[in-house]
C-alpha cells in the first residue's frame, strides 16, 4: 500500500498564523500537524508516501520533510497548481499509486488512534472503498455519512442543516485504483473542485 497526505491549500481561515507557510506545519504539542499523519502512514507500514502540495510557501513543505529519509520514508512530491478538491489532488497521484490501494489522509488531521488495523483490513479485503468516520456531537459542522445498516455509505453530506446521523468523516480514504476512473467522470461542483 501507499499513501497520500493533502498539504496544499491557502489556510485563509487560520491567518495570520498562515502568511508564512501552510497551515499543515503549524506545530501542535512542538511538530507539525501532517508529521501525525505521516507518523500514522509509517506506522500502518505505508513507506512510500505523496506529498500534494501547492499554494503559498509550499516550498517549506519540501524543506522540512526532504526526501522523507530523516522519517523513515520515502517521500514524492506532487504539485497541484490551485486548490481544485480532494478527488482532482488524488487524480494527480495516478502514476504514483501504480495499481495499488492506498490511504489519503488531509494533512491537518491529528487522530488519537493507531490506523493500522483498518489498513491491515482494507489490505486483505476486496472492497474498493472505506472512510474512517467519528461520532460527534455537533454533526451540523462536518462532513456527515449516511450509513445503511450493514455499515455501507449510502451518501455523504457536507454541513447538513438536518442531519441523518452523528457520523463525521474524519478526512482519512483507504482506495484502490478504481477511484481514478470515477474521478475522471467527475463534473466540477460551482467552485470548480473535484
Amino acid at each position: 500500500m501507499k499513501g497520500i497526505i493533502l498539504h496544499g491549500g491557502h489556510g485563509t481561515r487560520l491567518r495570520p498564523l498562515t502568511h508564512t507557510g501552510p497551515k499543515q506545519l503549524l506545530p501542535i504539542a512542538n511538530k507539525p500537524m501532517s508529521q501525525y499523519c505521516l507518523e500514522a502512514l509509517k506506522k500502518a507500514g505505508i513507506s512510500e508516501i505523496a506529498i500534494i502540495i501547492g499554494g503559498p510557501a509550499s516550498n517549506k513543505v519540501q524543506e522540512y520533510y526532504g526526501n522523507g529519509e530523516n522519517f523513515g520514508v520515502r517521500i514524492t512530491y506532487v504539485y497541484q497548481d490551485q486548490p481544485r478538491g480532494i478527488a482532482h489532488a488524488i487524480r494527480l497521484c495516478k502514476d504514483f499509486i501504480n495499481d495499488e490501494k492506498f490511504i489519503v489522509f488531509l494533512g491537518d488531521n491529528i487522530l488519537k488512534r493507531d490506523i493500522s488495523d483498518y489498513a491491515k483490513e482494507f489490505k486483505n479485503t476486496n472492497v474498493d472503498a472505506s472512510i474512517l468516520l467519528c461520532k460527534v456531537k455537533n454533526p451540523s459542522q462536518f462532513g456527515i455519512a449516511d450509513v445503511n445498516p450493514d455499515g455501507s455509505i449510502k451518501k455523504i453530506m457536507e454541513k447538513p442543516k438536518d442531519p441523518p446521523t452523528d457520523l463525521a468523516v474524519t478526512g482519512i480514504y483507504f482506495l484502490t485504483p478504481k477511484i481514478f476512473d470515477i474521478i475522471d467522470r467527475l463534473k466540477p461542483s460551482w467552485r470548480n473542485e473535484l
